[in-house]
């Protein structure tokens, strides 16, 4: 038995971050993995999905596109990311871990003891049941973002964000894409008019959208099925009930603002359900690694980005419920006129009362690199006359941001 006085029960985004920097803090700690170091994002999520929209931007040839796509990721080999985390003194041990006692974790063949856990077993793909469904033949977007295949035809089950890009990326490049959402609009988790700009979008490269169906069969040609309808927490079969540990009813690890569990128990990323992105699993890392070092922190995740890599693009931020008090189009902007884009919609969600914005929705031509300063505006609770006072350069896609700004303040 080996003694740390961190074990990180899973090695993704969340685990790596928090890993990492428990180790630069001189504390001694073991990092289980039975997959990808450092989780999907790097290999079979965000950064092959980017790298396939750019490429597809940029009117490369699939074969191209693909050898472009595995080089960001690193053509799914972790050994470096390994080999960084053990040069900063974490152990990294490859296998399944399971919590078999209070402070014991086994692995292979040997127990790890601890002082305290932190859980970071991230999510895993939903496969809903469906007649006719053969797994083994039906993707992921894991499979989809490493697959060399590009098909003839393309079946996309949910219009959510990893839905939607993929939509684009396969009629972008030749593929007879079809997207299938249950609700009435795509991005169904935000507000309504942000799914309707991307369905336009999406439409334009000729998807057909769907909306308000339910898919009862897989199809039985030689269209693949690509799933996209979400993810559940990973949480089975790791121990939880040693620990006296049962998640919410969504499967979720529930947590304070600590991102503790119990005692000495600690959840962090999408196991913990509170925000399913790579940015917020790393933000939850810095708070559990101050926790664990000596410095109380508390995560406040009101001004958290959700971002959609479609072009446009979308990026979200903060409360978007209700109706927004002020809105912009995009493409009255100078800068629309010179790249020649007229779609796009800026919406801001205020607190009257308070004199602050609580909520930002846009949709725009690299709304992702020019909107981020209204998560600094929720997050720091700027008041709205000090937005209003802000000066954009000019011609820039974020000028649709001042008349909004101006109207909030009046």
């Amino acid at each position: 038995m080996t003694a740390y006085e961190v074990v990180v029960l899973g090695g993704g985004s969340a685990g790596e971050a928090v890993a990492r920097g428990l180790a630069e803090r001189n504390r001694s700690v073991a990092l289980i993995e039975d997959r990808l170091v450092g989780g999907e994002c790097p290999y079979l999520a965000c950064m092959p999905s980017k790298a396939m929209l750019r490429a597809a931007a940029q009117g490369r040839s699939w074969r191209d596109a693909v050898r472009f796509r595995d080089e960001v990721a690193e053509h799914r080999d972790d050994s470096e990311t390994a080999k960084s985390l053990a040069e900063v003194g974490v152990e990294v041990v490859r296998g399944r871990g399971v919590i078999t006692s209070p402070g014991v974790v086994h692995v292979g063949g040997r127990e790890l003891r601890y002082t305290d856990l932190v859980i970071a077993t991230g999510s895993a793909s939903v496969i809903p049941k469906l007649d006719g469904l053969d797994e083994s033949s039906t993707w992921t977007s894991d499979d989809a973002l490493s697959s060399d295949e590009l098909p003839a035809r393309l079946l996309v089950l949910g219009g959510g964000p990893i839905g939607c890009e993929l939509a684009q990326v396969y009629a972008r490049f030749g593929s007879d894409v079809t997207i299938i959402e249950s609700t009435e609009h795509l991005l169904p988790k935000e507000p309504p008019f942000v799914g309707d700009l991307i369905r336009i979008a999406l439409e334009g490269d000729g998807v057909d959208v769907q909306l308000n169906k339910q898919l009862e069969r897989a199809p039985d040609d030689d269209t693949r099925l690509l799933v996209a309808t979400g993810t559940n927490p990973r949480v089975d079969g790791i121990g939880l009930e040693v620990l006296g540990i049962k998640p919410n009813d969504d499967g979720a690890l529930g947590t304070d603002e600590r991102m503790r569990v119990i005692d000495h128990v600690w959840a962090i990323g999408d196991v913990n359900g509170v925000a399913p992105y790579t940015h917020a699993a790393n933000y939850q890392a810095k708070v559990v690694v101050d926790n664990l070092t000596g410095t109380p922190r508390r995560s406040d995740h009101r001004a958290i980005p959700r971002t959609v890599y479609t072009d446009p693009s979308v990026f979200c931020v903060g409360d978007t419920s209700g109706e927004p008090a002020a809105q912009m189009h995009v493409g009255e902007t100078a800068r629309a006129a010179v790249e020649e884009r007229e779609e796009g919609v800026v919406a801001l969600y205020a607190d009257a009362s308070a004199g602050v914005l609580v909520g930002a929705a846009v949709v725009g031509p690299a709304a992702d690199h020019w909107a981020g300063e209204l998560t600094l505006a929720i997050r720091a609770q700027v008041p709205l006359p000090v937005l209003a006072d802000v000066v954009h350069a000019f011609p820039t896609f974020s000028e649709a941001l001042e008349p909004a700004y101006a109207e909030l303040a009046r």
